[in-house]
């Protein structure tokens, strides 16, 4: 099963801010444009074994925006406010079933992973993993993810999609030009 977001940034909150796709560039693409792109982001990523199904993907949004202000420049005084105050929300609550089974529940699962999200968000900025949040190096790209490679030089959010495209590239510049 193709999963319909990218996963793998390293850390959840850089996994949400993806879901504005090709940021900043012509290719901008908004991925949470309704409630139902919210919930399913929520279902594949969320750690709640039945659907998750919010009102509006209007916090959603004004949350990874937050985030990302929060990640990659100053954040003002409102960005920091905001997101303590979804940070403050209650999170999902485990529960063990009869059958033996982790279940993740929340009166409000939606609003309980905003609340995961703002303080996944909030624990990296101020963690020394943060030193290592790195934009790709790809033109079309720019995601933010987590280096987790030991010398601390990785590129490309995804070896598998930017860096084989850089490769592309650059093998045809090489094969051009001779």
């Amino acid at each position: 099963m193709t999963e319909r977001f990218r996963a793998g940034a390293g850390r959840l909150c850089l996994d949400f801010i993806r879901t504005l796709r090709y940021r900043g560039t012509p290719s901008e693409l908004e991925e949470l444009p309704d409630a139902a792109a919210w919930g399913a982001w929520i279902d594949q990523l969320g750690p709640f074994s039945t659907p998750v199904h919010p009102a509006s993907a209007d916090d959603a949004r004004a949350v990874r925006e937050a985030v990302h202000e929060l990640l990659t420049t100053s954040a003002r005084p409102s960005t920091r406010r905001r997101l303590n105050q979804f940070a403050a929300l209650p999170v999902p609550a485990p529960s063990l079933t009869p059958s033996g089974e982790l279940r993740w529940q929340a009166s409000d699962p939606a609003s309980a992973m905003l609340s995961l999200l703002a303080r996944d968000a909030l624990d990296l900025v101020t963690s020394p993993e943060f030193a290592r949040v790195r934009r790709c190096a790809g033109p079309e790209c720019g995601a933010l993810f987590l280096d987790t490679s030991r010398p601390g030089t990785r590129r490309w959010c995804s070896m598998e999609i930017c860096g084989n495209q850089a490769k592309k590239s650059t093998y045809r510049a090489k094969a051009g030009a001779s």
